[in-house]
Protein backbone atom coordinates (compact mmCIF):
# COMPACT_ATOMS: atom_id res chain seq x y z
CA UNK A 1 0.00 0.00 0.00
CA UNK A 2 1.25 3.48 -0.90
CA UNK A 3 2.05 5.58 2.17
CA UNK A 4 0.05 8.79 2.54
CA UNK A 5 1.74 11.94 3.93
CA UNK A 6 1.75 12.00 7.75
CA UNK A 7 0.39 15.53 7.78
CA UNK A 8 -2.52 14.46 5.58
CA UNK A 9 -3.37 11.52 7.84
CA UNK A 10 -3.08 13.67 10.96
CA UNK A 11 -5.46 16.26 9.49
CA UNK A 12 -7.99 13.59 8.53
CA UNK A 13 -7.82 12.07 12.02
CA UNK A 14 -8.30 15.52 13.60
CA UNK A 15 -11.00 17.00 11.37
CA UNK A 16 -13.16 14.08 10.24
CA UNK A 17 -15.21 11.30 11.89
CA UNK A 18 -13.34 8.21 13.05
CA UNK A 19 -14.94 6.05 10.31
CA UNK A 20 -14.22 8.56 7.52
CA UNK A 21 -11.05 6.93 6.15
CA UNK A 22 -10.51 3.19 5.75
CA UNK A 23 -7.32 1.28 4.99
CA UNK A 24 -8.93 -2.12 5.55
CA UNK A 25 -7.66 -4.47 2.82
CA UNK A 26 -11.17 -5.65 1.95
CA UNK A 27 -12.35 -2.06 1.51
CA UNK A 28 -9.32 -1.25 -0.64
CA UNK A 29 -10.04 -4.23 -2.88
CA UNK A 30 -13.76 -3.48 -3.10
CA UNK A 31 -13.68 0.27 -3.66
CA UNK A 32 -10.50 0.29 -5.75
CA UNK A 33 -11.99 -1.54 -8.74
CA UNK A 34 -14.89 -1.44 -11.17
CA UNK A 35 -16.31 -4.20 -13.38
CA UNK A 36 -13.12 -4.47 -15.41
CA UNK A 37 -10.51 -7.10 -14.55
CA UNK A 38 -7.46 -5.67 -16.29
CA UNK A 39 -5.89 -3.53 -13.54
CA UNK A 40 -5.28 -4.67 -9.98
CA UNK A 41 -6.74 -2.22 -7.41
CA UNK A 42 -4.05 -0.56 -5.27
CA UNK A 43 -5.58 2.47 -3.53
CA UNK A 44 -3.88 3.96 -0.48
CA UNK A 45 -7.17 4.49 1.36
CA UNK A 46 -10.91 4.86 0.93
CA UNK A 47 -12.70 8.03 2.08
CA UNK A 48 -16.42 7.69 2.86
CA UNK A 49 -17.95 11.17 3.19
CA UNK A 50 -21.56 11.81 4.16
CA UNK A 51 -21.89 15.44 3.06
CA UNK A 52 -20.71 17.86 0.42
CA UNK A 53 -18.90 19.79 3.15
CA UNK A 54 -16.82 16.70 4.00
CA UNK A 55 -15.96 16.22 0.31
CA UNK A 56 -14.98 19.89 0.06
CA UNK A 57 -12.73 19.79 3.12
CA UNK A 58 -11.15 16.52 1.94
CA UNK A 59 -10.31 17.94 -1.49
CA UNK A 60 -8.73 21.01 0.09
CA UNK A 61 -6.49 18.65 2.05
CA UNK A 62 -5.72 16.58 -1.05
CA UNK A 63 -4.71 19.73 -2.91
CA UNK A 64 -2.54 20.92 -0.02
CA UNK A 65 -0.70 17.58 0.16
CA UNK A 66 -0.98 16.77 -3.58
CA UNK A 67 -2.77 13.50 -2.85
CA UNK A 68 -4.42 12.04 -5.98
CA UNK A 69 -8.04 10.91 -5.74
CA UNK A 70 -10.40 8.62 -7.65
CA UNK A 71 -14.13 9.40 -7.35
CA UNK A 72 -16.19 6.24 -6.92
CA UNK A 73 -19.87 5.52 -7.46
CA UNK A 74 -21.42 2.09 -7.98
CA UNK A 75 -18.28 0.94 -9.84
CA UNK A 76 -20.28 -0.64 -12.66
CA UNK A 77 -18.25 0.96 -15.47
CA UNK A 78 -16.39 -1.01 -18.10
CA UNK A 79 -13.56 1.38 -19.01
CA UNK A 80 -11.63 1.28 -15.70
CA UNK A 81 -12.64 4.88 -15.05
CA UNK A 82 -13.13 4.16 -11.33
CA UNK A 83 -10.04 1.97 -10.85
CA UNK A 84 -7.46 3.16 -8.31
CA UNK A 85 -4.27 1.36 -9.31
CA UNK A 86 -1.51 3.76 -8.21
CA UNK A 87 -1.97 4.61 -4.55
CA UNK A 88 -4.79 7.14 -4.92
CA UNK A 89 -7.41 7.87 -2.26
CA UNK A 90 -10.77 6.57 -3.42
CA UNK A 91 -13.62 8.96 -2.60
CA UNK A 92 -16.73 6.78 -2.38
CA UNK A 93 -20.11 8.50 -2.47
CA UNK A 94 -21.86 5.37 -1.18
CA UNK A 95 -22.95 7.03 2.10
CA UNK A 96 -24.45 10.02 0.29
CA UNK A 97 -27.83 8.53 -0.66
CA UNK A 98 -30.33 11.17 0.45
CA UNK A 99 -33.29 11.76 -1.86
CA UNK A 100 -35.32 14.92 -1.30
CA UNK A 101 -39.11 15.06 -1.66
CA UNK A 102 -40.27 15.03 -5.27
CA UNK A 103 -41.28 18.40 -6.74
CA UNK A 104 -44.38 17.18 -8.57
CA UNK A 105 -45.24 20.59 -10.01
CA UNK A 106 -41.77 21.15 -11.42
CA UNK A 107 -41.20 17.48 -12.29
CA UNK A 108 -37.82 17.34 -10.51
CA UNK A 109 -36.07 15.70 -7.58
CA UNK A 110 -32.83 16.61 -5.81
CA UNK A 111 -30.66 13.66 -4.74
CA UNK A 112 -27.17 13.06 -3.42
CA UNK A 113 -24.72 11.48 -5.83
CA UNK A 114 -24.67 8.12 -4.04
CA UNK A 115 -28.38 7.49 -4.56
CA UNK A 116 -28.82 4.17 -6.38
CA UNK A 117 -30.55 4.43 -9.76
CA UNK A 118 -33.24 1.86 -8.97
CA UNK A 119 -33.98 3.52 -5.63
CA UNK A 120 -34.51 6.83 -7.43
CA UNK A 121 -36.92 5.07 -9.80
CA UNK A 122 -38.94 3.75 -6.84
CA UNK A 123 -38.82 7.09 -5.02
CA UNK A 124 -40.36 9.06 -7.89
CA UNK A 125 -42.69 6.30 -9.17
CA UNK A 126 -44.99 6.96 -6.19
CA UNK A 127 -45.90 10.20 -7.95
CA UNK A 128 -46.42 8.64 -11.39
CA UNK A 129 -43.01 9.90 -12.52
CA UNK A 130 -39.70 8.38 -13.59
CA UNK A 131 -36.08 9.35 -14.14
CA UNK A 132 -35.76 7.48 -17.43
CA UNK A 133 -32.09 6.49 -17.14
CA UNK A 134 -32.19 2.71 -17.10
CA UNK A 135 -29.76 -0.16 -17.58
CA UNK A 136 -28.95 -3.65 -16.33
CA UNK A 137 -26.82 -2.30 -13.46
CA UNK A 138 -29.56 -0.01 -12.09
CA UNK A 139 -29.63 -1.96 -8.83
CA UNK A 140 -26.07 -0.92 -7.96
CA UNK A 141 -25.14 2.04 -10.18
CA UNK A 142 -25.27 5.46 -8.55
CA UNK A 143 -26.60 8.75 -9.86
CA UNK A 144 -23.24 10.52 -9.59
CA UNK A 145 -21.50 7.84 -11.62
CA UNK A 146 -24.29 7.84 -14.19
CA UNK A 147 -23.83 11.57 -14.65
CA UNK A 148 -20.03 11.48 -14.60
CA UNK A 149 -20.06 8.96 -17.46
CA UNK A 150 -23.16 10.35 -19.23
CA UNK A 151 -24.54 6.82 -19.06
CA UNK A 152 -26.74 5.44 -21.81
CA UNK A 153 -28.58 2.16 -21.33
CA UNK A 154 -31.59 0.41 -22.73
CA UNK A 155 -33.99 3.37 -23.06
CA UNK A 156 -31.79 5.82 -24.99
CA UNK A 157 -33.83 5.29 -28.15
CA UNK A 158 -36.86 6.72 -26.31
CA UNK A 159 -35.39 9.18 -23.82
CA UNK A 160 -31.81 9.99 -24.80
CA UNK A 161 -28.65 10.03 -22.68
CA UNK A 162 -28.27 10.97 -19.00
CA UNK A 163 -27.26 14.57 -19.77
CA UNK A 164 -30.77 15.23 -21.08
CA UNK A 165 -32.24 14.45 -17.64
CA UNK A 166 -30.01 16.57 -15.41
CA UNK A 167 -31.08 20.14 -14.63
CA UNK A 168 -28.62 21.06 -11.90
CA UNK A 169 -25.41 19.88 -10.28
CA UNK A 170 -23.48 20.49 -7.10
CA UNK A 171 -19.80 19.89 -7.84
CA UNK A 172 -16.68 20.08 -5.70
CA UNK A 173 -13.51 21.19 -7.51
CA UNK A 174 -10.01 19.99 -6.68
CA UNK A 175 -9.50 23.22 -4.71
CA UNK A 176 -12.44 22.32 -2.49
CA UNK A 177 -14.60 25.08 -3.92
CA UNK A 178 -18.27 24.09 -4.30
CA UNK A 179 -20.12 25.03 -7.50
CA UNK A 180 -23.91 25.17 -7.80
CA UNK A 181 -24.75 24.78 -11.47
CA UNK A 182 -28.20 25.14 -12.97
CA UNK A 183 -30.46 24.45 -10.00
CA UNK A 184 -33.93 23.37 -11.12
CA UNK A 185 -34.10 25.70 -14.12
CA UNK A 186 -35.34 24.38 -17.45
CA UNK A 187 -34.04 27.55 -19.12
CA UNK A 188 -30.79 29.34 -18.28
CA UNK A 189 -29.26 30.95 -21.34
CA UNK A 190 -26.43 32.84 -19.62
CA UNK A 191 -23.29 31.85 -21.45
CA UNK A 192 -21.34 28.59 -21.41
CA UNK A 193 -23.25 25.83 -19.62
CA UNK A 194 -20.59 24.72 -17.13
CA UNK A 195 -22.88 21.94 -15.91
CA UNK A 196 -22.32 20.11 -19.19
CA UNK A 197 -18.53 20.12 -18.66
CA UNK A 198 -18.94 17.78 -15.70
CA UNK A 199 -21.49 15.47 -17.31
CA UNK A 200 -19.39 12.81 -19.00
CA UNK A 201 -16.06 14.07 -17.61
CA UNK A 202 -15.42 10.83 -15.67
CA UNK A 203 -14.44 12.57 -12.46
CA UNK A 204 -11.42 14.27 -14.04
CA UNK A 205 -12.69 17.82 -13.38
CA UNK A 206 -14.48 17.57 -10.03
CA UNK A 207 -16.70 15.40 -7.85
CA UNK A 208 -20.46 15.55 -8.34
CA UNK A 209 -22.09 15.47 -4.90
CA UNK A 210 -25.73 16.33 -5.62
CA UNK A 211 -27.94 16.61 -8.68
CA UNK A 212 -31.36 17.97 -9.57
CA UNK A 213 -32.90 15.43 -11.89
CA UNK A 214 -35.53 16.10 -14.53
CA UNK A 215 -38.45 13.66 -14.42
CA UNK A 216 -41.09 12.55 -16.88
CA UNK A 217 -44.33 10.62 -16.56
CA UNK A 218 -44.21 6.89 -16.12
CA UNK A 219 -44.92 5.18 -19.43
CA UNK A 220 -48.30 3.55 -19.99
CA UNK A 221 -48.78 -0.13 -20.65
CA UNK A 222 -45.59 -1.70 -21.98
CA UNK A 223 -45.52 -4.70 -24.29
CA UNK A 224 -42.34 -6.79 -24.45
CA UNK A 225 -41.63 -8.98 -27.47
CA UNK A 226 -38.77 -11.28 -28.41
CA UNK A 227 -38.14 -12.12 -32.05
CA UNK A 228 -35.77 -14.46 -33.88
CA UNK A 229 -34.11 -13.20 -37.06
CA UNK A 230 -31.43 -14.90 -39.17
CA UNK A 231 -28.71 -12.23 -39.22
CA UNK A 232 -27.80 -8.61 -38.53
CA UNK A 233 -29.52 -7.54 -41.73
CA UNK A 234 -32.66 -9.05 -40.24
CA UNK A 235 -32.13 -7.07 -37.01
CA UNK A 236 -31.96 -3.85 -39.02
CA UNK A 237 -34.89 -4.81 -41.28
CA UNK A 238 -37.05 -5.42 -38.20
CA UNK A 239 -35.94 -2.09 -36.75
CA UNK A 240 -37.10 -0.34 -39.90
CA UNK A 241 -40.48 -2.04 -39.53
CA UNK A 242 -40.70 -1.10 -35.85
CA UNK A 243 -39.99 2.54 -36.60
CA UNK A 244 -43.33 2.75 -38.42
CA UNK A 245 -45.24 0.37 -36.14
CA UNK A 246 -48.46 1.27 -34.29
CA UNK A 247 -46.66 2.16 -31.05
CA UNK A 248 -43.87 4.14 -29.41
CA UNK A 249 -40.59 2.21 -29.13
CA UNK A 250 -39.11 2.37 -25.62
CA UNK A 251 -36.31 -0.17 -26.19
CA UNK A 252 -34.85 -2.05 -29.14
CA UNK A 253 -32.13 -4.51 -28.12
CA UNK A 254 -30.39 -7.31 -29.97
CA UNK A 255 -28.11 -10.16 -28.97
CA UNK A 256 -26.64 -13.22 -30.65
CA UNK A 257 -26.92 -16.93 -29.94
CA UNK A 258 -23.34 -16.82 -28.61
CA UNK A 259 -24.58 -14.46 -25.88
CA UNK A 260 -27.61 -16.63 -25.25
CA UNK A 261 -25.43 -19.73 -24.93
CA UNK A 262 -23.35 -18.02 -22.22
CA UNK A 263 -26.52 -17.04 -20.32
CA UNK A 264 -27.63 -20.69 -20.46
CA UNK A 265 -24.25 -21.83 -19.13
CA UNK A 266 -24.45 -19.38 -16.25
CA UNK A 267 -27.99 -20.05 -15.06
CA UNK A 268 -31.20 -21.93 -15.76
CA UNK A 269 -33.21 -20.43 -18.62
CA UNK A 270 -36.77 -21.12 -19.69
CA UNK A 271 -36.49 -21.05 -23.47
CA UNK A 272 -38.82 -18.35 -24.81
CA UNK A 273 -38.79 -19.52 -28.44
CA UNK A 274 -39.24 -22.89 -30.13
CA UNK A 275 -35.62 -23.15 -31.31
CA UNK A 276 -32.31 -21.25 -31.08
CA UNK A 277 -31.61 -18.49 -33.58
CA UNK A 278 -28.41 -16.79 -34.66
CA UNK A 279 -29.85 -13.39 -33.71
CA UNK A 280 -32.55 -12.17 -31.33
CA UNK A 281 -34.36 -8.86 -30.97
CA UNK A 282 -36.02 -7.63 -27.78
CA UNK A 283 -38.60 -4.96 -28.54
CA UNK A 284 -40.41 -2.99 -25.84
CA UNK A 285 -43.22 -0.68 -26.92
CA UNK A 286 -45.73 1.70 -25.38
CA UNK A 287 -49.30 2.64 -26.29
CA UNK A 288 -49.98 -0.28 -28.62
CA UNK A 289 -53.62 -1.16 -29.27
CA UNK A 290 -53.90 -4.96 -28.92
CA UNK A 291 -55.56 -5.52 -32.30
CA UNK A 292 -53.11 -3.24 -34.10
CA UNK A 293 -50.14 -4.90 -32.41
CA UNK A 294 -51.34 -8.40 -33.28
CA UNK A 295 -51.90 -7.36 -36.89
CA UNK A 296 -48.41 -5.89 -37.06
CA UNK A 297 -46.84 -9.06 -35.63
CA UNK A 298 -48.82 -11.22 -38.05
CA UNK A 299 -47.59 -9.13 -40.97
CA UNK A 300 -43.97 -9.69 -39.90
CA UNK A 301 -44.41 -13.45 -40.08
CA UNK A 302 -46.34 -13.34 -43.35
CA UNK A 303 -43.59 -11.34 -45.03
CA UNK A 304 -40.72 -13.36 -43.54
CA UNK A 305 -39.27 -10.43 -41.57
CA UNK A 306 -38.99 -12.69 -38.49
CA UNK A 307 -38.69 -16.46 -38.14
CA UNK A 308 -40.09 -16.83 -34.62
CA UNK A 309 -41.34 -14.64 -31.83
CA UNK A 310 -43.26 -14.27 -28.60
CA UNK A 311 -45.26 -11.54 -26.90
CA UNK A 312 -45.07 -11.48 -23.09
CA UNK A 313 -48.53 -12.16 -21.67
CA UNK A 314 -47.88 -10.78 -18.20
CA UNK A 315 -45.27 -8.94 -16.13
CA UNK A 316 -43.48 -12.16 -15.16
CA UNK A 317 -42.93 -13.16 -18.78
CA UNK A 318 -41.78 -9.64 -19.64
CA UNK A 319 -39.26 -9.72 -16.79
CA UNK A 320 -38.00 -13.14 -17.93
CA UNK A 321 -37.38 -11.85 -21.45
CA UNK A 322 -35.58 -8.77 -20.12
CA UNK A 323 -33.51 -11.02 -17.83
CA UNK A 324 -32.05 -12.74 -20.90
CA UNK A 325 -30.74 -9.45 -22.26
CA UNK A 326 -29.73 -7.92 -18.93
CA UNK A 327 -27.96 -11.09 -17.81
CA UNK A 328 -25.51 -11.13 -20.71
CA UNK A 329 -22.63 -9.11 -19.22
CA UNK A 330 -22.72 -11.04 -15.96
CA UNK A 331 -22.90 -14.36 -17.82
CA UNK A 332 -19.95 -13.53 -20.09
CA UNK A 333 -17.79 -12.71 -17.08
CA UNK A 334 -18.99 -15.75 -15.12
CA UNK A 335 -18.23 -18.21 -17.91
CA UNK A 336 -14.95 -16.79 -19.22
CA UNK A 337 -12.83 -13.67 -19.63
CA UNK A 338 -14.39 -11.18 -22.03
CA UNK A 339 -12.49 -8.30 -23.60
CA UNK A 340 -15.21 -5.68 -23.89
CA UNK A 341 -15.68 -2.86 -26.32
CA UNK A 342 -18.54 -0.40 -26.34
CA UNK A 343 -18.73 1.42 -29.66
CA UNK A 344 -21.24 3.52 -31.56
CA UNK A 345 -21.91 3.75 -35.26
CA UNK A 346 -24.43 5.44 -37.53
CA UNK A 347 -27.27 2.92 -37.71
CA UNK A 348 -27.06 2.65 -41.48
CA UNK A 349 -23.39 1.62 -41.20
CA UNK A 350 -23.86 -1.23 -38.70
CA UNK A 351 -24.27 -4.04 -41.20
CA UNK A 352 -21.23 -3.08 -43.26
CA UNK A 353 -19.11 -2.54 -40.17
CA UNK A 354 -20.02 -5.90 -38.61
CA UNK A 355 -19.42 -7.80 -41.84
CA UNK A 356 -15.97 -6.26 -42.24
CA UNK A 357 -15.14 -6.78 -38.56
CA UNK A 358 -16.10 -10.46 -38.73
CA UNK A 359 -13.98 -10.94 -41.84
CA UNK A 360 -10.95 -9.32 -40.18
CA UNK A 361 -11.26 -11.42 -37.02
CA UNK A 362 -11.69 -14.65 -38.96
CA UNK A 363 -8.49 -13.93 -40.88
CA UNK A 364 -6.31 -12.60 -38.04
CA UNK A 365 -7.72 -14.27 -34.91
CA UNK A 366 -9.18 -17.63 -35.90
CA UNK A 367 -10.99 -19.48 -33.13
CA UNK A 368 -11.86 -16.38 -31.12
CA UNK A 369 -15.48 -16.24 -30.01
CA UNK A 370 -17.17 -12.86 -30.49
CA UNK A 371 -20.38 -12.21 -28.58
CA UNK A 372 -22.33 -9.22 -29.90
CA UNK A 373 -25.22 -7.39 -28.27
CA UNK A 374 -26.38 -3.83 -27.97
CA UNK A 375 -28.91 -1.05 -28.10
CA UNK A 376 -29.16 -1.26 -31.86
CA UNK A 377 -31.79 1.46 -32.11
CA UNK A 378 -29.23 4.08 -31.10
CA UNK A 379 -26.27 2.56 -32.94
CA UNK A 380 -24.58 1.22 -29.79
CA UNK A 381 -22.77 -2.09 -30.27
CA UNK A 382 -21.11 -4.12 -27.51
CA UNK A 383 -18.30 -6.26 -28.93
CA UNK A 384 -17.15 -8.95 -26.49
CA UNK A 385 -14.15 -11.07 -27.46
CA UNK A 386 -13.91 -14.14 -25.23
CA UNK A 387 -10.46 -15.37 -24.19
CA UNK A 388 -9.81 -18.86 -25.54
CA UNK A 389 -9.60 -21.23 -22.56
CA UNK A 390 -6.11 -22.40 -23.45
CA UNK A 391 -4.64 -18.90 -23.90
CA UNK A 392 -2.74 -17.14 -21.11
CA UNK A 393 -4.29 -13.91 -19.89
CA UNK A 394 -1.21 -11.83 -20.71
CA UNK A 395 -1.06 -13.16 -24.27
CA UNK A 396 -4.78 -12.55 -24.73
CA UNK A 397 -4.56 -8.95 -23.50
CA UNK A 398 -1.60 -8.27 -25.77
CA UNK A 399 -3.47 -9.56 -28.79
CA UNK A 400 -6.69 -7.73 -27.93
CA UNK A 401 -4.70 -4.49 -27.64
CA UNK A 402 -3.52 -5.06 -31.20
CA UNK A 403 -7.02 -6.06 -32.29
CA UNK A 404 -8.49 -2.90 -30.76
CA UNK A 405 -6.34 -0.73 -33.01
CA UNK A 406 -7.65 -2.67 -35.99
CA UNK A 407 -11.26 -2.36 -34.85
CA UNK A 408 -10.98 1.34 -34.04
CA UNK A 409 -9.51 2.02 -37.47
CA UNK A 410 -12.69 0.41 -38.77
CA UNK A 411 -14.81 2.51 -36.41
CA UNK A 412 -13.15 5.66 -37.76
CA UNK A 413 -13.72 4.47 -41.34
CA UNK A 414 -17.44 4.12 -40.63
CA UNK A 415 -17.61 7.49 -38.79
CA UNK A 416 -18.30 5.99 -35.38
CA UNK A 417 -17.15 6.44 -31.79
CA UNK A 418 -14.75 4.21 -29.84
CA UNK A 419 -16.96 4.63 -26.74
CA UNK A 420 -20.73 4.86 -26.82
CA UNK A 421 -21.61 4.91 -23.12
CA UNK A 422 -18.83 3.68 -20.82
CA UNK A 423 -16.34 6.48 -21.40
CA UNK A 424 -12.58 6.35 -21.87
CA UNK A 425 -11.15 5.64 -18.41
CA UNK A 426 -7.84 3.77 -18.44
CA UNK A 427 -8.73 1.21 -21.07
CA UNK A 428 -9.38 3.48 -24.06
CA UNK A 429 -7.17 6.52 -23.53
CA UNK A 430 -4.59 5.21 -26.04
CA UNK A 431 -7.30 5.21 -28.70
CA UNK A 432 -8.96 8.58 -28.09
CA UNK A 433 -7.44 9.94 -31.29
CA UNK A 434 -9.59 7.57 -33.34
CA UNK A 435 -12.68 9.56 -32.35
CA UNK A 436 -11.39 13.01 -31.41
CA UNK A 437 -9.11 15.37 -33.34
CA UNK A 438 -5.82 16.65 -31.94
CA UNK A 439 -7.41 20.08 -31.51
CA UNK A 440 -10.37 18.66 -29.57
CA UNK A 441 -8.05 16.73 -27.27
CA UNK A 442 -5.92 19.81 -26.58
CA UNK A 443 -9.05 21.83 -25.71
CA UNK A 444 -10.07 19.10 -23.27
CA UNK A 445 -6.59 19.14 -21.74
CA UNK A 446 -6.78 22.92 -21.35
CA UNK A 447 -10.09 22.61 -19.49
CA UNK A 448 -8.53 19.96 -17.26
CA UNK A 449 -5.56 22.22 -16.47
CA UNK A 450 -7.86 25.13 -15.65
CA UNK A 451 -10.00 23.18 -13.18
CA UNK A 452 -7.39 20.76 -11.83
CA UNK A 453 -3.96 22.40 -12.20
CA UNK A 454 -2.19 19.80 -10.01
CA UNK A 455 -3.77 16.90 -11.89
CA UNK A 456 -5.03 15.14 -8.75
CA UNK A 457 -8.57 14.41 -10.02
CA UNK A 458 -8.80 10.83 -11.33
CA UNK A 459 -5.24 11.02 -12.70
CA UNK A 460 -4.32 8.99 -15.77
CA UNK A 461 -7.88 8.68 -17.00
CA UNK A 462 -9.12 9.81 -20.44
CA UNK A 463 -5.82 11.48 -21.49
Amino acid sequence: MTALPEGFLAAVARDFPADFLSVDPSDLATFGRDWTKVHEPRPAAVALPRTTDEVSRLLKLCTAFQVPIVPSGGRTGLAAGAVAAHGEVVVSLSRMRRMNPVDVLGGTVRVQAGAVTEEVHRHVAEHGLTWPVDFASKGSSQVGGNIATNAGGVKVIRYGLTRQWVLGLEVVLASGEVLELGGALEKNNTGIDLRQLFIGSEGTLGIITEATLKLTRLPGKLDVLLFAVPNLAGVLALFKEARTGPFVITAYEFFTEKCMARVRRHRSVREPLSAPSDYYVLLEVERAEPDALEAWIGSLFERGVVTDGTLAQHAGEAAAIWALREGISESLSATGMPHKNDIALPIQELEGFCAELESIFEARYPGWEIALFGHIGDGNLHVNVMKPDAMEKSAFLAQTHEADHTMFELVRKYRGSISAEHGIGLLKKDYLGYSRSATEIEIMRAIKRALDPLGIMNPGKVF
